[in-house]
């Protein structure tokens, strides 16, 4: 039977996987180890299972080049609820939690706050609609500041952070779950670091969590119990069962970024993406408009738009009859959107510039 051409994935999350991975992780699927099982069969206790656990943990640490005194936790959830944890655990009574605000993710994370204490925005690009990155430089922090809460990459609006705020002695708290991975990153600038896997990591299923162990390593006793970072910490995150194969996937994808050439080699990689997506918006005679501040673009997610709706619904769709997938975006703005995580291979995008070309012949 003739295999199906895989699809060109533009999804925004959960994302596309390297195939290498996909391959590795089908090899093993049903025999693991010489096991006689799956990992998904096997005991979180047993001595297998935390090997490829541990292993993670240690992958992760090497690819961050992540200091002493941080710890990586492996959480369930989502990025959703750590929206909730951060507050629960950090923002102790007579403390501000403050926020910047970019977009929809940013804006979520306010909002769980809010249920939880006294939160500040002290920057947002709200007045221009989210299509900017505000600038941080003469950042004032309320003098109570729990910590400096912001999201490193807007999926839906398409604008990124390049570079982060110097907090001093207040701890900055990043939601990376859109970039994580993407690029070289100096962990020492923050306090914690966390991001849904279902983007540039693996599988949903697992959210990691980068931390200052003097962040984690005690949490209020008034919170439930699943709710503690030091629950967690104290347990290597095997207090209860763990999303054990999201976690082996995890492994799996971080073995291949290695194999990559780390971090370095991906940032080369996903900036000649971006640019070839955003050359095509920027050359195509107005045909098509990027939507983010040109020092505001995301090299993850390319959002654009066309003359009309119309044009746009017509776009979507006989892009997907040409293979591509997930095109349109979200529903909450509108417009269309390429997510261009590190497993999306550079023929995709150089295949969508085709299209873009082609489609812009057909219609411009």
């Amino acid at each position: 039977m003739e295999q199906r051409q895989r699809a060109y994935n533009f999804n925004a999350g959960p994302a596309a996987l390297p195939l290498e991975v996909l391959e590795r992780a089908q090899s093993e699927f049903v025999e693991f180890a010489g096991t006689g099982m799956s990992i998904m069969e096997m005991s979180h206790r047993g001595g297998v299972y935390e090997g490829v656990h541990n292993e993670a943990k240690s992958l992760m640490k090497e690819l961050l080049n992540i200091p002493a005194g941080y710890d990586v936790l492996f959480m369930q959830g989502g990025a959703s609820t750590q929206f909730a944890m951060i507050p629960l655990n950090l923002l102790a009574p007579g403390k501000v939690g403050a926020y910047v605000n970019t977009g929809s993710w940013a804006t979520k994370a306010i909002q769980e706050a809010q249920l939880v204490g006294e939160i500040q925005v002290v920057a947002s690009s709200e007045a221009d609609k989210f299509m900017s990155i505000p600038s941080l430089s003469d950042l004032q922090l309320p003098e109570q500041a729990a910590y400096l809460h912001l999201t490193s990459n807007e999926t839906i609006e398409g604008t990124q952070f390049h570079a982060y705020p110097d907090t001093g002695n207040v701890p900055l708290i990043v939601d990376m779950s859109s970039d994580i991975l993407c690029r070289p990153i100096d962990v020492s600038q923050f306090g914690m670091i966390y991001a849904g896997a279902q983007k540039n990591l693996g599988p949903s299923g697992v959210t990691v969590v980068i931390a200052k162990e003097e962040l984690i390593a005690t949490s209020p006793k008034t919170i439930p119990t699943m709710m503690r970072y030091s629950t967690a910490y104290k347990n290597n995150s095997l207090y209860n069962t763990p999303p054990s194969f999201s976690i082996y996937m995890v492994k799996l994808v971080l073995e291949w970024i290695k194999e990559q050439g780390g971090l370095s080699a991906l940032q080369v990689a996903n900036e000649y993406k971006a640019q070839l997506l955003y050359n095509a918006i920027d050359n195509s005679d107005g045909f098509y408009r990027g939507c983010a501040e040109q020092n505001s673009r995301s090299i993850m997610n390319v959002t654009f738009r066309l003359a009309t709706e119309e044009l746009e619904k017509a776009f979507a769709a006989q892009a997907e009859q040409a293979g591509f997938i997930g095109l349109k975006g979200h529903r909450s703005v509108g417009g269309l959107r390429a997510s261009i995580y590190n497993a999306v291979p550079r023929s995709s995008c150089e295949a969508l510039v085709q299209f873009m070309e082609d489609f812009r012949l057909k219609n411009g």
